[in-house]
């Protein structure tokens, strides 16, 4: 079964910046990978997706222009760069992946990382 972990999650003042990683083990072809982010108290909501074959990507209204999703194929793996940080960002930040077409919706996903923490101090 195919696990995707991430990596990259850390403390960070607001205005600096991180970056994610998702890897994933073993045999695996997803069309669709993204990433998710879950406040505590609050549902989990879509940040960024990417076409894995296609590299098309999609934003977040509240992250365009400061995030940016990105993949290496021959690493099988999807970042997330996350520049501008503000203390909103702070949250357990989750990828996933779909073996179709998938868009915002986190029921679309069939693949899950762990999560990773990231927050940012005002």
């Amino acid at each position: 079964q195919v696990q995707l972990v991430e990596s990259g999650g850390g403390l960070v003042q607001a205005g600096g910046s991180l970056r994610l990683s998702c890897a994933a083990s073993g045999p695996f072809s997803p069309y669709t990978r993204a990433w998710f982010r879950q406040a505590p108290g609050k549902e989990r909501e879509f940040v960024a997706r990417i076409n894995w074959n296609y590299g098309s990507t999609y934003y977040a209204d509240s992250v365009k222009a400061r995030f940016t999703i990105s993949r290496d194929n021959v690493k099988n793996t999807v970042y997330l760069q996350m520049n501008s940080l503000k203390p909103e960002d702070t949250a357990v930040y989750y990828c996933a992946g779909s073996l179709r077409t998938a868009d915002t919706d986190p029921t679309s996903y069939e693949n899950w990382g762990q999560g990773t923490q990231v927050t940012v101090s005002s």
